[in-house]
């Protein structure tokens, strides 16, 4: 009984010890499933691939930037973007000689011109909103192109080098300057960015054909030129392909990227000329001495340095960003905007620079936000607002003026933007500029016409009084020319609107608002 007793006892201890390590084991169990929800729940704090919180400072950021930028930049900003999306949806306005030639497509304007169909829908269609959502949703879109430059030097190289990176990239007065607006060059920028996140670079780990052939596709339908930054990328993706015909034959004639250059072609061959001389030409090397230094500002030796530390797999971007400026440089008409999309390359090397910097770390840092930062609130809020907010007195015609109220500005071509800014079918003028399509060696628009001899151009033009605007909006230099005018035709000026302190040609330091009063002549008996 006893022995029995001892056994059971045995029996029982050894029941204890196994239930012990059973739930020893189902403790190890918990503790794997618990590190599994902390991934889990990791990851839904993600967005975008990257930390939650950081996507939503950019995105603020890119907010804040959209209400920091108050100034024009230039005329296509409107007139290639918010003025078609304009006569669109409302199906009153102007569209330029560029539209009514069908030598622009219509992906970019359609994108705001949806915006613009779902407000007036909603009833929501007030001249603020037509401005400003367009320059949001644009603002929102580069937020997610800097998070994917931030997440591609990350795969690259590592946490600390892409947030140098990142900071270069914010802090980059130019990017300020341009990112909100409604331009197809930061559309492209955009692209562009997002592409090259998918691109096969050395050491990327979302390298995947079909997207970015896609957006460089698409690049490329919005603006064609958009084809250059990435010829020598394309190139090199093919050299170092191995199945080079499954290449082409299963990622990029899917995504039309060979019809799209053949289409390039074929527009260059109908429309036959070299337009880009009509709107100013330049000298050969100012990209190089002026153009690309101004763009990268105080970034420039960083960006210089950054190219001697970069490691030898990067020098693609190097290539691409030299490529780029060559191949504008043969072009006659250039502009600070058409080599904005390889500026966050150049941010990549000015990242390896500040990550190198050891001692001036902390004074290179500082020196690089706060040069940029005046920069960025001096052009984004001061430099050239005038033409923008003029507009805000033609819009008041619209709602508080008499009923036949009218406008002519009398700027330079397209100084101003249109209805977009207006939203009301108020008659308005301004001084035209089309290009010559016949090929006349002496043919001048009627701006040029006007600028030769603006008093005699306002006489003939306006023989009988009843063809005067009741507005004429004007540059304060040009006020002492037509002064004769303006006094003969009971002209007063009624608005005085600072511009800029650079004024450049025809502009002026001021805008001048003139209003026709009318005197009433009494009869005597």
């Amino acid at each position: 009984m006893q022995q029995d007793g001892g056994d059971s006892r045995l029996s029982f201890r050894g029941l204890q010890n196994r239930s012990h390590e059973k739930m020893k084991l189902r403790k190890r169990k918990s503790t794997l499933y618990l590190s599994a929800q902390e991934e889990s729940a990791r990851r839904r704090r993600d967005l975008l691939g990257e930390n939650i919180y950081l996507v939503l400072f950019t995105m603020a950021l890119r907010i804040f930037n959209c209400f920091l930028v108050q100034t024009s930049f230039v005329p296509d900003e409107y007139w290639q973007s918010l003025e078609v999306a304009h006569h669109m949806v409302f199906h009153y306005g102007y569209l330029t000689w560029e539209w009514t030639e069908r030598l622009r497509g219509y992906t970019y304007p359609l994108i705001f011109a949806s915006i613009y169909k779902v407000l007036h829908l909603l009833g929501k269609d007030s001249v603020w909103l037509l401005i400003w959502v367009p320059r949001l949703i644009q603002a929102l879109l580069f937020a997610i192109a800097d998070m994917r430059l931030y997440s591609l030097m990350k795969q690259l190289e590592n946490q600390e080098m892409a947030r140098w990176v990142f900071f270069c990239q914010l802090c980059s007065w130019f990017t300020w300057y341009c990112c909100t607006r409604t331009l197809t060059n930061t559309m492209e920028t955009v692209l562009t960015i997002i592409a090259l996140f998918y691109y096969p670079l050395e050491g990327s780990k979302s390298t995947n054909s079909i997207k970015y052939s896609s957006l460089v596709a698409l690049a490329f339908i919005i603006r064609p030129t958009a084809i250059i930054p990435w010829i020598p990328l394309l190139f090199k993706h093919f050299w170092q392909e191995q199945r080079k015909l499954d290449l082409i034959l299963h990622n990029f004639l899917p995504v039309g990227f060979i019809i799209l250059g053949l289409s390039l072609i074929i527009d260059r061959i109908f429309f036959g000329q070299n337009l880009g001389t009509f709107y100013g030409s330049h000298p050969w090397h100012w990209y190089f001495s002026q153009g690309f230094p101004v763009i990268l500002g105080t970034h420039l030796p960083f960006f210089i340095h950054g190219c001697f530390l970069s490691p030898k797999r990067n020098w693609i971007l190097l290539v691409t960003v030299l490529w780029t400026l060559l191949i504008y440089s043969m072009l006659s008409h250039k502009e600070f905007r058409f080599i904005y999309p390889v500026l966050p390359f150049c941010m990549v090397f000015c990242g390896y620079s500040l990550n190198h910097l050891k001692i001036w770390k902390k004074p290179a840092i500082s020196f690089l936000f706060l040069s940029n930062i005046m920069l960025a609130f001096y052009t984004g809020l001061v430099h050239q607002r005038g033409t923008l907010d003029v507009m805000s007195h033609i819009q008041e015609l619209c709602y508080n003026g008499p009923s036949n109220s009218s406008v002519f500005v009398m700027m330079p071509c397209h100084s101003t933007p249109y209805y977009s800014h207006v939203h009301c079918p108020l008659p308005m003028r301004f001084l035209q500029c089309p290009p010559d399509l016949t090929g006349k060696s002496d043919y001048l628009d009627e701006a040029e016409i006007f600028y030769l001899n603006p008093l005699n151009w306002l006489y003939n033009e306006f023989q009988r009084d009843a063809l005067l605007p009741t507005h004429l909006i004007i540059f304060s230099v040009l006020e002492k020319e037509i002064s004769a005018f303006l006094i003969s035709k009971n002209y007063e000026r009624t608005a005085v609107i600072f511009h800029t302190h650079l004024p450049e040609g025809r502009t002026g330091n001021h805008i001048h608002i003139y209003e026709r009063k009318f005197k009433r002549i009494l009869n005597r008996r």
